[in-house]
């Protein structure tokens, strides 16, 4: 059974759910099929969310947690008695298996991991990620990890470590660079793609793609402030500093207020898009949608907005990729430091901001042609010899 699953010659059945758990300490649980909470698995949500966790980051493990679960009952193994054989037969379902959120219905789609030749993107290709089987495998390291401090379970941890990585990391400086240690057992590799911005003359058309202000100062705000989509779309009346040019965001890691400098151009369309749709009620969100009564603008409402000039313009980008086109023209201009992108962006490390730091393709195209179409240098000589006598010598 567990060769066949990693094969991808059977499939899991989708038995169970996440459903909502109607308190902060829970806010997500699972269930079973028959609709009983999971007691083990809420157990340890509640002590992540003690831990000054996000909800979301609690709906996260619940789904990895349900699907491990899922492969549990279908190998009619109890959680208490797994082995590493079970977590080696997640990742090969997981490496063979669907993912039903990746599959494209729409006409006309890319097929999965083709490069989108206008804007040199490849496509999400199918199936699950690597970066998505080494969550995986970090939540059900965690979950035993936390029934293992109280005597329940298996009494090793089924997931391996990297003991070499733990030792490495348990005495690094957070200034230094992380190094390269081998990866455990079990992990995938993980592809590091540099960041990908838009070039010039493709934002220009993306942005004449807008269908109207509110639109185009969302973009224009993504582009120069470098803001997290999900932290552009808390933005209040009351977090807006006209004079000063700034606007106020809780940042996604440490949930900390801060102001976040933005362009001109962002300010005059929102003030245009403001004065045509009028001021949200205080405490509002500024962003709202425009179709079936003003609501606040989620984050699946503003990806519909850019995949609409997608499929216009015959492109695939994605609203990070406006937050990498900031900090690509940050980075790039010589008169900001590297420290000054940093504090902009809100990075952490300081190495993270170094990524920025690359030559892109794009903008060494007017260089490479000109390199493509200089003329061959020519071998010359001083005068006073002989023909004969270098043709000997050098050939010819």
């Amino acid at each position: 059974m567990r060769r066949a699953l990693a094969e991808g010659r059977c499939s899991v059945p989708a038995a169970g759910a996440v459903v909502a758990g109607g308190s902060v300490q829970l806010p997500f649980l699972v269930v079973d099929g028959n609709g009983v909470e999971l007691e083990p698995v809420s157990a340890h949500l509640r002590d992540v969310m003690l831990g000054d966790a996000s909800p979301l980051t609690c709906r996260s493990y619940a789904f990895d947690l349900l699907r491990w679960h899922r492969l549990l009952w279908f190998l009619g193994v109890g959680w208490e008695k797994v082995t590493e054989a079970e977590v080696a037969a997640m990742v090969g379902w997981l490496r063979a298996a669907r993912n039903p959120q990746r599959e494209r219905k729409r006409p006309g789609s890319a097929s999965p991991g083709s490069v989108n030749l206008k804007t040199g993107k490849p496509s999400l290709r199918e199936g699950y990620a690597p970066s998505t089987i080494n969550h995986a495998l970090s939540v059900v390291q965690g979950f035993y990890s936390f029934h293992g401090r109280f005597g329940a379970g298996p009494v090793m941890n089924p997931v391996p470590v990297s003991v070499q990585r733990r030792q490495v990391l348990a005495h690094r400086s957070p200034l230094e660079p992380v190094p390269l240690v081998r990866r455990a057992r079990l992990r995938q590799r993980v592809p590091r793609q540099a960041p990908r911005a838009i070039p010039d003359h493709l934002w220009d058309e993306l942005f004449a793609a807008m269908g109207c202000d509110r639109d185009r100062a969302l973009l224009e705000f993504y582009v120069s402030s470098g803001a997290r989509a999900s932290e552009l779309l808390g933005v209040t009346v009351e977090d807006i500093d006209w004079g000063g040019q700034l606007v106020y965001v809780v940042s996604k890691g440490s949930r900390v207020r801060q102001p976040v400098p933005a362009s001109p151009d962002a300010f005059r369309y929102l003030g245009h898009y403001l004065a045509t749709d009028g001021l949200p009620p205080a405490g509002q969100q500024v962003w709202r949608t425009r179709r079936g009564g003003q609501r606040p603008m989620t984050y699946w409402a503003v990806r519909r907005v850019l995949q609409r000039a997608n499929e216009r313009l015959g492109t695939n980008w994605s609203l990070h990729d406006a937050r990498h086109t900031a900090a690509a023209r940050m980075a790039g201009d010589e008169r900001l430091t590297l420290a000054e992108v940093q504090t902009i962006l809100r990075h952490a490390h300081l190495d993270t901001t170094g990524h920025y730091l690359v030559a892109r393709i794009e903008d060494m195209h007017d260089r490479l042609q000109e390199h493509y179409t200089r003329p061959r240098p020519q071998r010359s000589y001083p005068a006073g010899y002989d023909p004969e006598d270098v043709k000997a010598v050098f050939g010819g």
